[in-house]
């Protein structure tokens, strides 16, 4: 589905089912060079339950067009617009890593229009260690790697994970590519770490957020370990956390047990959005 954000096409996955006003909705927000399809597994599920989906490919990012979003507010800003231009009043918002923090900004910036907020993979500040940043310029390859090895408990994934023989390192590396490859004319790589890195209104937004949030961690997580959340948990006023076995890519990695906390959380929490 494509939605006109700031004058130009955004894609939103829908999990195959048609836009339904009558239907609570869900935002989907991935982070640093992914796309929506990481998170092709909760959402599917999601709109065969009940839900409009719609996981977005963030502007510059694949099938979307625009600018790359060079800031976290710069991001949650075309969200609320993307709500805008989609006609809801209210939506809840799921956001992984960088995709976190933007979720976070835009509830903190419209809580009146936020019910839910899930945010998976998230740390508080986000730092990217200056050599990593560098890497993503000079020899995003060696980065890409880099990133992919410390995103995961394990380079093999359980045989639920999108099921046997699937190698979750071998495609999150091939999406990167992609992704990376999709802009010729911003390097959406650097950019993506640099807003995460930059970002330092973490706990003023989290003071501003009134709607239910819902902290997805993974255990072994070595890019947002689950030490670097605890200041944003302990600034929620209505937080549930879970931790998860795996690392970072929690939609693929521990998927079962993300799609549980997610569809548990949502539903509890849920209301009719018109």
């Amino acid at each position: 589905m494509i939605f006109t954000v700031n004058g130009a096409p955004t894609y939103c996955y829908t999990g195959g089912k048609p836009f339904d006003a009558a239907q609570p909705t869900a935002i989907f927000i991935h982070g640093v060079l992914g796309d929506h399809s990481v998170w092709i597994l909760q959402t599917r599920y999601l709109a065969h339950h009940g839900w409009n989906v719609l996981a977005i490919d963030l502007p510059g990012h694949c099938r979307s067009g625009g600018e790359p979003p060079a800031t976290v507010e710069e991001a949650a800003d075309f969200v609320l617009a993307l709500m805008a231009a989609a006609g809801l009043k209210q939506a809840a918002l799921v956001g992984h890593s960088l995709g976190s923090l933007i979720a976070l900004e835009a509830a903190a910036r419209a809580p009146e229009r936020i019910s839910q907020l899930v945010l998976v993979g998230t740390a508080f500040p986000m730092r990217v260690s200056p050599a990593l940043l560098r890497a993503s310029v000079t020899e995003p390859m060696k980065a890409l790697a880099m990133v992919n090895v410390f995103s995961r408990a394990t380079l093999a994934p359980p045989p639920s994970a999108l099921g046997p023989g699937t190698w979750v390192y071998g495609a999150s590396m091939a999406l990167g590519r992609r992704v990376l490859a999709s802009n010729q004319k911003v390097n959406v790589f650097y950019t993506g770490f640099k807003a995460c890195d930059s970002y330092q209104n973490g706990l003023q937004a989290m003071a501003r957020v009134t709607c239910p949030v819902l902290f997805v961690l993974g255990k072994v997580d070595q890019m947002t370990p689950p030490k670097a959340a605890q200041e944003l948990i302990k600034g929620a006023r209505n937080a549930q956390v879970v931790y998860l076995p795996g690392g970072h890519q929690q939609m693929n990695e521990t998927p079962e047990e993300m799609l549980a906390a997610l569809s548990g959380f949502l539903t509890i929490n849920k209301m009719v959005l018109r």
